[in-house]
């Protein structure tokens, strides 16, 4: 349950407003998960409440003795075992306790549904907010780059998405495929004369994987690298020789 909240202002997207659960009930949710944690600790005051997060984000952080809650809006209207899996995972987080497995899929298997995913999308297309750069960098331009790769290897199928360096050289995220915003970042670590095309391309060709293979669920687990995805991987010609080089960057 990342704790980022990136509300943008876009058009706005609003759900029903629902009666159930009342804030009540879901305070006396948090304070009997509390007490099956933390027996024998005092307990804070819970405040809860219904965010617009451009995901669906949970968070909690103690304040002058409180517990302040803030829950996706998405969530309103979910079963009272997903919320309860929902204050458990977020109790044991912050009072770093394990964290019931049972509690853990249930909440998985909820949130990865095909309703709630759809809202999950469409929610991050009209909050969320993609910070992007120019696809032209100093020594490579990545629109030239995904064009020819998807000659090569892709029959000239995929539209091209968004692309863009990303805004800092991250040593740790190289690139990444956003469905949301329909965009391709790749880190700018790799926008430098040094760097080889052949490394450049197979970055880019990873993340055209998965713009053309999506995160698909199985039961409760997502599954990002199919068996598809992996085995048109290995086409990339210099698939080791890429690797390898990837080791040397720092």
């Amino acid at each position: 349950m990342p704790a980022q909240a990136s509300a943008g202002a876009s058009p706005q997207l609003s759900f029903p407003v629902l009666t159930w659960p009342p804030v009540a009930a879901l305070e006396q949710i948090f304070a009997e998960c509390y007490r099956e944690l933390r027996p024998r600790a005092p307990q804070p005051a819970f405040r809860v409440s219904f965010f617009r997060f451009a995901n669906v984000n949970n968070t909690i952080r103690l304040r002058e003795g409180a517990a302040l809650v803030r829950l996706s809006d998405l969530l309103e209207g979910a079963p009272e075992p997903v919320l309860r899996s929902i204050a458990h995972i977020l109790l044991a987080k912050l009072y770093r306790k394990p964290i019931r497995r049972a509690e853990a899929v249930r909440y998985r298997r909820y949130v990865s549904s095909h309703e709630m995913t759809q809202k999950a999308h469409l929610v991050r297309q009209l909050r969320g907010r993609k910070r992007t750069t120019s696809p032209h960098g100093h020594a490579w331009n990545l629109e030239e780059i995904f064009d020819d790769l998807n000659v090569r290897f892709f029959h000239g199928l995929l539209g091209r998405p968004l692309l863009s360096w990303s805004r800092q050289a991250s040593h740790s995220l190289l690139g990444h495929y956003d469905p949301a915003h329909n965009t391709i970042v790749i880190s700018r670590i790799f926008d430098q004369p040094a760097i080889p095309r052949f490394a450049v391309e197979y970055i880019v060709y990873h993340e055209m994987l998965h713009l053309k293979h999506p995160v698909k669920l199985r039961g409760s687990r997502r599954c990002v690298h199919c068996r598809a995805f992996q085995e048109e991987e290995k086409l990339f010609p210099r698939l080791e020789e890429a690797k390898a080089w990837l080791k040397t960057i720092d």
